[in-house]
């Protein structure tokens, strides 16, 4: 396998891994907050951040996708796309992994607000903790680009 194609797969993995998380993470959101407004639907501004949280890490491996494309060249020497590689890595992990648990946690606060949505805002901490790993390897990734 070329070099070239080497890093083009594993940003290619990062933001399909990102992106499945983010779509799983909405799904359990999405479905969550449809049982929470058709019991009560002046309740969508209190859950709709909630609802789009788990968006991001689709939104993080696009673009480590686009700027790692900038370090490609045609004719790349094998080690030198296997360093793309890698580097990659650590976001499509943490994208996927984050992105399901932040929308599992995220489902728990839009329950919650069903019932008191006066704490909306503070339940908005507990998935914003998880999207936290999520800009980690975000970070990781960006900086072992860079080397």
């Amino acid at each position: 396998m070329t070099g070239e194609a080497l890093a083009v797969l594993g940003l290619a993995i990062c933001a399909v891994l990102c992106g499945c998380g983010s779509a799983i993470g909405l799904y359990f959101t999405g479905s969550a907050a449809a049982g929470v407004l058709a019991e009560d639907s002046k309740k969508f501004s209190k859950v709709l951040i909630m609802v789009v949280l788990p968006a991001t890490q689709g939104i993080y491996g696009f673009v480590l996708a686009i700027i790692g494309m900038g370090s490609v060249q045609a004719g790349m020497d094998p080690i030198a796309g296997a360093k793309i590689f890698a580097a990659a890595m650590p976001l499509a992990f943490t994208g996927l992994v984050s992105g399901i648990f932040q929308g599992k946690t995220a489902v728990g606060g839009i329950y919650a607000v069903a019932k008191n949505e006066k704490l909306s805002g503070k339940l908005i901490l507990f998935p914003a903790m998880v999207e936290t790993y999520a800009i980690l390897g975000l970070v990781i990734s960006i900086l072992l680009l860079s080397v």
